[in-house]
């Protein structure tokens, strides 16, 4: 199987902001395009964006001005469907409305050759539904791109229940011949990227909710700590509060209402009140002239303390005792700690500890802190005190994390703190897709760094934080507030009990 030919004619239906994007990328790679929108006038506008975004891309060097006008000389408007009789591939972007697409499809079929390929570029819909309509649902294939389209590499090949292996494949390596990373994924509710990322924007959420901290914190201490490029709260505010919910809602209502999918009431309340974002000019945040953004929470410098002892195998963690060494602190290593899993022991016998999902309170009376993606790069460290914890080992836990050049917000005593039950709630969404086989492991961890920015794939960064700390994290998170939403997929518990069969063989 080899992708279209450049000489083969490329369809694009809809002629939004995506639809242009994605027309771009087509006629960048070298094939001539047809636009087509129901819309009068509206195809012939988007030729001319297209070319000053091609004007553009001369003027950085980008596109020389031979290539730029080859590619107005193969980019043409049509004004009905039987203009794109010749196409090769047709890929809508018109609005997410299954019977708009199915009527489309529909009658694309009655002037497209029957080898033509058809895709929808769908975030949310079913791509078998969609082709249900339809005589030859077989060359229907989901190619859902990201916006931007021409600068998001990431592209999802999705197979309907009756798309045909070959028209799938056709898809993917014609995606790939336009210079995209495609990822392949079978037809599932939200496919790779929208369905296991809805916990890093749920799990914020929940934790605004429960005022764990404020927004601004929330974003700062994933971003500092976690290595996400954007907090979850700026970054549906760029999106856009009204899409982001659509997509979640859908999602949830896709899967029978799981709690594990569960929309944000707050979110939601945002979006009744029309405050969506950047281009409402105010969400989560404001964006209106001269209105700055709020900082996050950090603690006023402390003391760090003059020794800490280091008891037992602080896990994820396990690099603290070398920073703390290095920041000129007295570290003194008991490979034998008093209580299950290691810690951290400040002056007066406080533990600091890592979160394992529980409450600090009531667990031992001391301090957590949060996971970070790497405890020496991270600009940020979240604390939590239990409620019994004396003040003075608090100011000694942001002293020492602020000696190690770390900014420090200490966050209400919430169960899995943030970055942490973000990221174990991620792993357990990726490995719950691949065993359900919506995709294999590469390719999800590909979607998730390349679609939504991850600073790593979430199966990689499970495997590196290990199985067994992923499911004692969700079965605390269980166990602390009831439910099914934090309980481990199978494979989870799975790959945990493997880890333990390994380590005791």
């Amino acid at each position: 199987m080899t992708p279209i030919d450049r000489t083969g004619t490329v369809g694009v239906v809809g002629t939004g902001t995506m639809g242009q994007g994605i027309a771009q990328v087509a006629l960048v790679a070298g094939h001539p395009v047809r636009l087509y929108d129901v819309a009068p006038g509206r195809a012939s506008t988007a030729v001319d964006a297209i070319m000053a975004r091609l004007d553009r891309l001369v003027e950085k060097g980008r596109l020389t001005p031979v290539e730029r006008d080859s590619a107005r000389g193969r980019l043409d408007p049509v004004g009905d469907v039987a203009g794109l009789a010749e196409a090769r591939l047709v890929v809508e972007a018109i609005l997410e409305d299954v019977a708009a697409k199915q009527q489309l499809f529909t009658a694309l079929e009655t002037v497209v050759a029957d080898d033509c390929l058809l895709a929808t570029n769908t975030s949310s819909l079913s791509v078998t539904e969609i082709a249900g309509a339809l005589r030859h649902p077989g060359r229907v294939v989901g190619l859902h791109f990201f916006n931007p389209a021409p600068l998001l590499p990431l592209v999802e090949v999705v197979s309907g229940f009756a798309t045909d292996e070959a028209a799938a494949t056709r898809a993917y390596e014609t995606a790939a011949a336009w210079g995209k990373t495609p990822v392949r994924c079978s037809d599932t509710p939200g496919f790779i990227v929208n369905r296991v990322a809805r916990p890093f924007y749920a799990e914020a959420f929940r934790l605004h909710e429960e005022r764990a901290a404020d927004p601004a914190t929330l974003d700062a201490v994933l971003r500092e700590s976690g290595g996400f490029r954007m907090g979850p709260f700026e970054l549906t505010d760029l999106i856009g509060q009204d899409v982001n919910e659509a997509v979640t809602r859908s999602v949830w209502e896709a899967f029978s209402g799981d709690p594990k999918f569960t929309p944000s009431m707050a979110q939601r309340r945002l979006v009744q009140a029309g405050l969506h974002g950047r281009k409402s000019g105010r969400g989560w945040f404001g964006y209106g002239e001269g209105e700055e953004k709020p900082a996050p929470h950090t603690a006023e410098p402390c003391k760090a303390p003059d020794a800490v002892v280091i008891r037992g195998d602080l896990g994820p963690a396990r690099v603290l005792p070398e920073l703390i060494a290095e920041a000129g602190i007295d570290v003194t290593r008991d490979p034998a700690p008093r209580r299950s899993g290691g810690f951290i022991e400040l002056p007066g016998g406080t533990p600091l500890a890592l979160t394992d999902g529980c409450l600090a309170t009531g667990h031992d009376g001391g301090i957590r802190f949060d996971l970070a993606l790497d405890y020496r790069t991270a600009g940020r460290i979240a604390l939590a005190s239990a409620d019994t914890a004396p003040p003075e080992s608090l100011q000694a836990a942001v002293g020492l994390f602020q000696s190690l050049g770390k900014q420090v917000s200490v966050i209400d005593d919430v169960p899995g703190m943030v970055v942490a039950r973000t990221v174990a709630m991620l792993v357990d969404f990726a490995a719950d897709a691949v065993a359900r086989g919506v995709a294999g492991p590469q390719d999800v961890d590909t979607a998730m760094r390349l679609g939504v920015n991850y600073p790593r794939g979430p199966l990689q960064w499970g495997d590196d934080l290990g199985p067994g700390w992923v499911r004692m994290v969700l079965e605390n998170l269980q166990s602390a507030y009831s439910g099914s939403r934090y309980a481990p997929s199978q494979m989870i518990r799975r790959r945990a009990a493997a880890e333990r069969e390994l380590l005791t063989s």
